[in-house]
């Protein structure tokens, strides 16, 4: 393996690593309606159904990330995980918050995008031809 791709590999792991550990954490905190999320959920004006409802696609998400193949799948949840951290930037943005809360979001959008642009070939989905 050269070294470039030595260093994709290791770069897809280690932002895919975090991202499935942010997303998969923050999915069963949602499921359990810890009290640090109910409250971050009404900080931001949402109900509190939505938890269930996002942490049932934050845990699907990360299950589809870290799966191997499924390439188009893995399409759907990076996009859906982006369509996440930029609605939570949104929310941020819309209640007037500190930048420090809005941080989160923009690192793992970050992170995200890291772990996309890395994939490996094996998932990914083949060029139009």
């Amino acid at each position: 393996m050269a070294d470039s791709s030595r260093g994709r590999t290791i770069g897809y792991w280690v932002t895919t690593s975090l991202l499935a550990l942010g997303f998969g954490g923050g999915g069963i905190t949602d499921l359990i309606a810890s009290a640090e999320s109910v409250e971050f959920y009404k900080s931001l004006g949402y109900p509190e159904y939505l938890l269930t409802f996002f942490g049932i696609a934050k845990l699907l998400g990360t299950i589809t990330i870290l799966a191997p193949k499924l390439p188009r799948l893995k399409e759907w949840a990076y996009a859906g995980i982006v369509i996440d951290l930029l609605g939570a930037i949104w929310s941020h943005l819309a209640m007037s918050d500190p930048l420090e809360k809005l941080a989160p979001a923009v690192v793992f959008l970050g992170i995200a995008l890291g772990s996309y642009f890395l994939r490996p070939e094996a998932r990914r989905l083949p060029d139009p031809a």
